[in-house]
């Protein structure tokens, strides 16, 4: 059975990890497909995301989006917009809901969301 909007991303999380899950049915497809695609890249995006969600270690690789993107209203809260980077062209953009512990991906893909061209 195919993933699906709220569903879980990856293993459950352990200690103060996030959980991963997904805001909407698309990003879960996406992930799906870049599973197929980069494997190895999304196993250590998704670690990398649960176990430090903020980290500014690799800004080119993972970093808060700019300006109106960076932040999202999501199940009736503002919560931090966030991008990892996959591949060359493949992207993670996920939300942060740090009241409850999860990282909501709202896009998975091989490509640019469209909202950044």
């Amino acid at each position: 059975m195919s993933p699906k909007r709220g569903d879980r991303a990856a293993p459950p999380p352990i200690g103060d990890e996030y959980d991963l899950r997904f805001a909407n049915t698309e990003a879960a497809d996406g992930w799906e497909h870049l599973g197929r695609q980069a494997a190895g890249n999304l196993r250590r995006a998704s670690e990398k995301i649960r176990a430090a969600p903020r980290a500014v270690d690799n800004p080119h690789r993972q970093h808060r989006l700019k300006g109106k993107l960076g932040i999202c209203t999501f199940k009736g809260q503002e919560l931090e917009r966030w991008q990892y980077e996959v591949t060359g062209d493949g992207r993670i953009w996920y939300l942060l809901d740090d009241v409850n512990g999860i990282a909501w991906i709202t896009y998975a893909g091989s490509v640019h969301p469209k909202a950044t061209d």
